[in-house]
């Protein structure tokens, strides 16, 4: 039920039609749910912070902010429109305007290119490294829809999509990307892949019947077990990050918060219930702002 369905849309003035039309429009960029934000900005951060040894550029700083915002809007509408024959199908998803047909494909596209366009913009203030490697992250991005039709692990796909900030981040603030940029990517593409298989969880049974390909559906009932090897993984990988970064016991007793939160998100998958699985999902939010707090730690304890 939206705040506007008790107007009758010949009677409501314009003004009513116009928040209608900017409300599905927030709901189509999924500005309704700030979850997927948190989940490409905390990488982000972590990289602008090491990259700025603990003192990030505030115009680099925004431009990232700002930039992530307006690229998770962009996957959002392209993911809904390519899959807008589908999501009527899916319970989660039925109700997404592209879906319900709330909003046009000619709407979601125009604003999906003026969001592209926006995001592109703000690049040029970078320098002309980052600015091709934003170029990449466009094209993942609108690449990513088409993998869930013909590639089993499209979650891996979209992990190299949502890590692609952190050479980022390093190529704007220091115009390279050293060793500690790599371990960084491949720790969080580690870490998109387990919570977006936990999301593939949720839809699972929907997705095999009309055959849309992810994770969860290959793992099968290995799922649990492969999700938390790799939630070792990118621990162990996080660790060496730390370790070639001289961090100390405030960045240990981050990724031991990190362990706990993976473990509780084992907990919840036991018995694979959906709403149980998008719980765990939602909670790689905390992950992720862990591992933020202990690096931000790190370096305020090294500053003078």
């Amino acid at each position: 039920m939206h705040a506007w369905d008790d107007v009758a849309p010949m009677e409501a003035p314009f003004l009513y039609r116009l928040a209608r039309r900017v409300e599905e429009y927030i709901r189509l960029m999924r500005l309704n749910r700030p979850i997927g934000i948190w989940l490409l900005l905390w990488p982000t951060l972590w990289a602008l912070w090491v990259a700025g040894n603990g003192h990030p550029d505030p115009k680099v700083l925004v431009v990232f902010v700002l930039g992530v915002t307006v690229m998770r809007s962009a996957g959002c509408i392209i993911n809904d429109f390519a899959d807008r024959n589908v999501d009527p199908h899916v319970r989660r998803t039925r109700e997404r305007p592209l879906a319900a047909r709330r909003v046009t494909p000619t709407e979601a596209l125009l604003l999906f290119v003026g969001l592209l366009g926006v995001a592109l913009w703000l690049a040029t203030f970078l320098n002309p490294f980052t600015l091709r490697l934003a170029c990449v992250g466009a094209a993942l991005t609108v690449s990513y829809p088409l993998m869930k039709r013909f590639f089993a692990l499209p979650q891996l796909y979209l992990a190299l999509a949502f890590s692609w900030g952190v050479p980022m981040a390093f190529a704007a603030l220091l115009g390279r990307l050293p060793r500690v940029a790599w371990v960084m990517f491949v720790a969080t593409i580690i870490w998109v892949t387990i919570y977006d298989t936990l999301y593939a969880m949720v839809d699972r049974e929907d997705d095999l019947k009309v055959g849309v390909n992810s994770s969860a559906i290959v793992f099968a009932d290995m799922d649990r077990l492969i999700v938390g090897a790799l939630q070792l993984t990118m621990l162990v990988a996080l660790a060496l990050m730390g370790r070639t970064l001289l961090f100390g016991n405030a960045y240990l007793a981050a990724l031991g918060v990190a362990a706990v939160f993976f473990i509780y998100q084992q907990w919840l998958i036991r018995a694979r219930d959906p709403d149980a699985c998008l719980r765990a999902f939602l909670n790689n939010h905390y992950v992720g702002m862990s591992i933020f707090i202990g690096i931000l730690l790190e370096y305020i304890y090294r500053s003078p």
